[in-house]
């Protein structure tokens, strides 16, 4: 008997959505947890009895129930802030509400003995750049020289040494943490990949203010979304170059460059399965650039990134139906 799939999100996530959709379609019980109406719109009931935790969630505005005993599978999907009963909490209440909650939930979630996309655990270590670059090099990815610095000399230094341009990114969040303020205090919303050239030199002295990572500029022939989603490896290439607009950083969704199916060399497909899965990850979307010699470089691993955009690009990718059914085998416990 097949076991009810968790999915952990916020309410903002067409993701989830769809998945949740096609889990149905495929006669499948599914129960959301949005994370921005918890704990204040879930009632719990749970007790640590005869070694386990036993109890149930109910989600109160439609009286749904999950019980825990009936988790067989959770896709941790997407963060996002907790929603008390109380809005008129003192920031320091507000601090120790969110702190507590966030013990329980994570205690309990730890304690399932299910399938997951992807564990907590995996996805807080997979999640680092910088080690993704040194695990990705020895695994046997060409991996762009870089360089970490808060002071203008080295980054100089850099430019010079590598004979070219070179790029910025952020690490962390391309959004510049605007996801992390109310609206009203935003300054920008973002901030893509930047092409350090000439015109940007007398620009580098801000990076004393926060650490800054740079990267030697690798010309491009195209570019990779490479989906792994447990053993199925879904590559979709991305024309860039087409446009001068998505040539550094192919994620301006206006602009309307090819994506098309591809198959990777059995070597690439490998490598990028086995990266993901070093972490104990079910699931992780790479991004590579294709150069005009043919070199595969590695630039990063998302392990919760997105992958309905490559799909409505590429119908043929079913990414979507690739989700749902690696859930379902697992809560039927065949993963």
């Amino acid at each position: 008997m097949t076991r009810c799939i968790l999915i952990v999100t916020g309410r903002a996530d067409i993701h989830a959505d769809i998945v949740i959709e096609r889990i149905a379609s495929k006669g499948h019980r599914s129960f959301r947890l949005n994370l921005d109406e918890f704990p204040a719109a879930f009632a719990l009931d749970l007790a640590f009895v005869g070694g386990t935790w036993r109890g149930t969630l109910c989600y109160s505005p439609t009286g749904d129930e999950l019980a825990l005993a009936e988790i067989g599978a959770v896709w941790t999907r997407k963060q996002a802030e907790f929603a008390f009963e109380s809005t008129e909490l003192t920031p320091q209440e507000k601090a120790y509400a969110t702190q507590e909650t966030q013990h329980v939930l994570l205690g309990i979630l730890h304690s399932l003995d299910c399938c997951w996309m992807s564990h907590p655990v995996a996805v807080r270590a997979a999640q680092w750049k910088g080690e993704q670059l040194q695990r990705a090099a020895r695994m046997g990815f060409s991996v762009p020289d870089s360089l970490i610095a808060n002071r203008p000399e080295p980054v100089h230094r850099f430019r010079a040494a590598v004979g070219g341009d070179i790029i910025f990114k952020t690490l962390a969040s391309s959004f510049l943490g605007a996801e992390k303020v109310a609206p009203e205090d935003r300054v920008t919303t973002g901030l893509a990949t930047t092409r350090i050239t000439e015109e940007y030199l007398d620009l580098l002295d801000s990076v004393r203010e926060v650490p800054c990572f740079f990267q030697r500029h690798v010309g491009k022939h195209y570019e990779l979304r490479v989906t792994v989603i447990g053993d199925r490896v879904f590559a979709a290439k991305i024309h860039s170059q087409d446009d001068d607009r998505t040539r550094t950083d192919y994620r301006d969704f206006s602009v309307g460059i090819r994506y098309e199916a591809v198959t990777l060399p059995a070597m690439i497909e490998q490598r990028c399965r086995d990266f993901v899965h070093s972490y104990g990850l079910a699931y992780g979307a790479l991004d590579l650039i294709v150069t005009p010699d043919g070199d595969y470089v590695f630039l990063e691993n998302n392990p919760g990134g997105q992958f309905l955009f490559v799909e409505q690009r590429v119908p043929g990718l079913r990414m979507v139906d690739a989700v749902a059914d690696y859930l379902i085998e697992g809560a039927r416990g065949e993963r």
